[in-house]
């Protein structure tokens, strides 16, 4: 399915190849950077990007490209962790309201309903609140403002699919209701999961590095695209380049991100799909 979406959509191939290499960047930092993204060196503060620091350095003379490479780490780990937990949580709920329906139904939806009146950057920083500074509990709090997304998604495709007749003779033939969750319906609904968790991860990497912005994240000198563009923004005007580069880092993530989105949402929908062959 992937590999037939990356080979019809050149945009698609593009972004997955951007993020492969960011991906790769953080996984192999520790022995491709080229400076100790923590070691302060006065004497270089604010250098400009130059052959020695082909990115500049920061205020306090660490290597930005250094840190941007390790800060990678991080924030691709907040948003596919944040993804892992809206989805789980999101999966189990919407499928057994969908299932069940009732007043199960009934309960949960208006809960979901009163998460989603609040922003997800607002009901982020309540979690955050609660459970305190760090990089689990902003996953976490990601995480925990994305699944009413997940939940109403599920549930409505499974509104969907539980009318169809294989849905009808399951039931009739007598299987416990958490067989025809998991064997009947579940396998008839990945299609539009997939295409919104690639969607949630652009997402989660945004929200993730926007918390660590505002001081809620890892604590400082700990590499992050977020801290780092927090850091930077008192020298906009003496070293821009502080701010920018983690910037570019999480726009050219979210846009290689929603480069694949977008390829599997055309590969998977059969509508679309058939527009774009005609």
């Amino acid at each position: 399915m992937l590999r037939r979406a990356l080979r019809r959509r050149k945009s698609a191939l593009a972004g997955a190849v951007i993020l492969a290499v960011i991906a790769l960047a953080a996984l192999f930092a520790p022995a491709l950077v080229p400076y100790d993204p923590i070691k302060i060196g006065p004497a270089d503060a604010l250098s400009p990007p130059s052959l020695t620091h082909p990115f500049g350095t920061d205020q306090y003379g660490r290597d930005i490209l250094s840190r941007a490479m390790t800060g990678a780490r991080l924030s691709l780990l907040t948003g596919l962790g944040a993804v892992v937990v809206a989805l789980t949580a999101g999966v189990v709920v919407g499928l057994a309201c969908g299932v069940i329906g009732g007043w199960t139904d009934l309960l949960v939806m208006r809960v979901v309903d009163i998460m989603m009146a609040f922003p997800g950057i607002l009901m982020a920083l309540v979690v955050v609140a609660v459970l305190g500074q760090g990089t689990l509990n902003v996953m976490l709090a990601v995480g925990v403002s994305l699944i009413p997304t997940f939940v109403r998604l599920v549930r409505g495709d499974v509104l969907s699919v539980r009318e169809n007749v294989y849905v009808e003779a399951a039931r009739a033939l007598g299987c416990w209701p958490t067989r025809v969750a998991l064997r009947h319906v579940l396998p008839n609904i990945v299609a539009p999961i997939i295409v919104i968790s690639t969607v949630a991860i652009a997402w989660s990497i945004i929200l993730g590095a926007s918390l660590s912005f505002l001081g809620l994240g890892p604590r400082p000198p700990i590499p992050e695209w977020g801290i780092d563009l927090s850091g930077g923004r008192n020298y906009l005007l003496r070293a821009w380049w502080i701010s920018s580069v983690p910037g570019f880092c999480i726009m050219l993530t979210v846009v290689a991100v929603n480069l694949i989105g977008d390829a599997l949402r055309d590969e998977l929908d059969p509508r679309l799909r058939s527009l774009a062959n005609l």
